[in-house]
């Protein structure tokens, strides 16, 4: 950032997206609780939504100090990332929130092992396995080309392709499984 330069676009760091606002919904585990709240930004700003109440919301930070402004109140404290977990320290208390992200353990349950599909329609250009190979999480296994992409499809898992179900220069349609594999 250059702040000399006001006219910059990386010297702005508002919320304006070229189509319109963003929202996003973040959720945390707070002891046996789940808070849930959604930020909507746009260019009159951003506003924090929580257990179905609504408030023009703002903040700037200042080395470790983060000030915000929320509705008519303010406040002003540190917050240090652990992991997934998120250490709160305002005034003089200690609040831990553990951030669950919907896509930080993705692939990870043991149900979602076993199968490999394409993400879209195309075209399989080269398979490195064979029926029985093993593999460690994160071989390539597969790769094919759609839109003019080369997709290379990775093993989710260490284990054992039991079945390779498209050949070299083969059509898949969206969806379709490529490999068998059990972990």
């Amino acid at each position: 950032v250059d702040p000399a330069d006001q006219h910059s676009p990386w010297t702005h760091a508002g919320a304006w997206r070229l189509n319109g606002g963003v929202s996003r919904t973040l959720r945390f585990g707070y002891g046996e609780q789940v808070l849930e709240a959604r930020l909507e930004a746009n260019a009159r700003g951003s506003t924090l939504i929580y257990a179905d109440q609504a408030a023009p919301f703002a903040f700037t930070c200042q080395a470790d100090d983060i000030r915000i402004n929320l509705g008519t109140r303010r406040t002003h404290g540190q917050v240090h990332l652990d992991g997934d977990e998120f250490h709160v320290f305002y005034g003089g208390r200690h609040a831990t929130l553990g951030w669950l992200d919907p896509l930080a353990h993705a692939g990870e349950a043991e149900g979602e092992g076993g199968k490999l599909t394409a993400p879209m329609p195309g075209k399989v250009i080269a398979v490195m396995v064979e029926a029985g190979s093993a593999v460690t999480r994160g071989a390539p296994l597969l790769v094919m080309e759609a839109m003019k992409m080369e997709h290379t499809i990775c093993a989710p898992a260490d284990g054992v392709v039991s079945e390779v179900l498209y050949g070299i220069g083969e059509q898949v349609s969206e969806g379709a499984q490529l490999l068998a594999f059990s972990a």
